[in-house]
């Protein structure tokens, strides 16, 4: 899986919303398959036109844990998104994904600019579920 900065780095070499259209997508195909055991009502991401689903799994220091994600989804382009998410998020420890607002990063590049309103809500309610998990695990 390309890490968050290959990914970056990737989206300023490729200079039409096509290119980068396609490139979120070949992200998504390199994505490992979730397992079917795991697209269960909990794990699904409401907000989501599509059908999305985020597990997440915590190791080390119980009060700031770092937290990995898996997820899927069942349309080519969200999965890539699914993608990117957990290229952002994955292998930080709580108390950082809590702070860190991919949305930001996600403009800088220019990848909302081209979603279409409802692909960017179910963007924003990845990263909010993702951030919301971790403000618990950091405060617990």
């Amino acid at each position: 899986m390309a890490s968050l900065d290959q990914i970056i780095d990737d989206f300023a070499f490729l200079d039409d919303w096509e290119d980068r259209y396609r490139y979120v997508i070949e992200l998504g195909k390199a994505l490992p398959d979730l397992a079917e055991e795991k697209r269960t009502s909990e794990n699904k991401v409401m907000g989501c036109a599509s059908q999305v689903w985020l597990v997440t799994h915590t190791t080390g220091d119980p009060d700031d844990p770092v937290m990995s994600f898996e997820g899927d989804s069942d349309a080519h382009i969200v999965r890539g998104l699914v993608a990117i998410v957990l290229a952002t998020y994955s292998g930080k420890m709580a108390s950082e994904i809590a702070g860190l607002d991919a949305f930001e990063i996600f403009s800088k590049i220019g990848l909302v600019e081209n979603l279409s309103s409802q692909r960017s809500n179910g963007l924003r309610s990845m990263v909010n579920r993702i951030r919301e998990e971790a403000r618990v695990r950091a405060a617990a």
